[in-house]
């Protein structure tokens, strides 16, 4: 995990993670990040991601502490244990927090007590079971680019577990000022579905960004590799068709009715030379093109330094806590 060099406000604080899978392990990871002291408190039999998806788990949870509690048979711990949080963070359906005891009303008023769900709190799906893909579909995410899977989880990640973050940090800023903590419900296909809002009253051209658009596509390479290109402003574009010899091509930009016509063109002159070659000719020339890179490929340029991510095992600070808390 590549820590925020030179910014952690969050140093000194307590994050208890009640949280299971992806958006709240992402949210306390990227707590954990400004510098929060975060605590998972998982059932006896661990968090499911850890056999679903082991390096996932390892990635997102490194750096993080562990206490097993069955909720069920010792709600007290649990309650105990959020007590100290500055920040708790829980992912059940709601009102099943409350029934395990610790729920919104079980901490301190100065808590901030966030809530990451589906569908929000009430309303008729909140007790929808669902996952990334439910969420976008509802939201109207996906209506584009159906029977297409986006490669990431936007709803869990971005409108779940960013929007989290986002506003656990207003409310800790909220709390320097009042003393007061907050209780707020995160709904990932509401915010999902904020992300795509601005899009209602219509577009430039018929699914401008979502493959139509011949100046902001993926094109394959002569090696099978694929090359993207998001020449949306004039000038990028007028230049790339500069580059590739075919100036001719530039007028046909954002002309509806040319977008086929002129992408299968691009994607003749693309098919032409590999990955390589394509990003040795354009250089560093304003086209804004590149490349479609691996995981590996991104991670060398782009990722955190090289470190093999390994998280607690489970319960691995319970005996800690229970010391701490005085529990016995």
């Amino acid at each position: 995990m590549l820590a925020s060099p030179g910014v952690q406000p969050l140093s000194g604080l307590l994050v208890v993670d009640l949280t299971r899978y992806l958006p709240g392990a992402y949210a306390s990871r990227e707590l954990l990040r400004l510098g929060a002291r975060v605590v998972r408190l998982e059932p006896p039999e661990g968090d499911p991601m850890r056999w679903v998806a082991p390096a996932w788990e390892a990635a997102l949870n490194a750096g993080k502490e562990s206490v097993a509690c069955d909720l069920k048979a010792e709600p007290g711990f649990g309650r105990a244990l959020c007590a100290r949080a500055d920040v708790v963070l829980e992912g059940f359906r709601p009102g099943v927090a409350a029934r395990l005891g610790v729920g919104p009303d079980d901490v301190p008023e100065r808590t901030v007590y966030c809530s990451i769900t589906g569908f929000g709190a009430t309303g008729p799906h909140a007790q929808r079971a669902g996952h990334d893909l439910n969420y976008l579909g509802f939201a109207g995410v996906l209506a584009d680019t159906a029977p297409g899977l986006p490669p990431v989880q936007p709803a869990d990640l971005a409108a779940g577990a960013l929007a989290a973050v986002a506003e656990v940090l207003a409310a800790l800023l909220e709390r320097e000022r009042t003393g007061r903590g907050a209780r707020l419900t995160i709904s990932m296909t509401h915010g999902s579905h904020r992300l795509v809002a601005h899009r209602l009253g219509g577009d430039p051209l018929p699914r401008f960004l979502t493959g139509d658009l011949a100046a902001y596509r993926i094109y394959e390479t002569a090696d099978g590799r694929h090359l993207t290109v998001a020449a949306l402003e004039p000038k990028f574009f007028v230049r790339l068709c500069e580059v590739l010899g075919r100036p001719d091509l530039a007028g046909r930009h954002l002309v509806a009715g040319e977008q086929a016509g002129l992408a299968a063109e691009l994607a003749a002159i693309f098919a032409t030379r590999t990955l390589a070659d394509w990003l040795a000719h354009f250089g560093d020339e304003d086209v804004a093109v590149g490349p479609v890179a691996t995981l590996a490929e991104g991670a060398a340029e782009f990722g955190a330094p090289a470190g093999d991510a390994v998280s607690a095992t489970i319960g691995q600070d319970t005996d800690a806590w229970r010391g701490e808390l005085e529990w016995d």
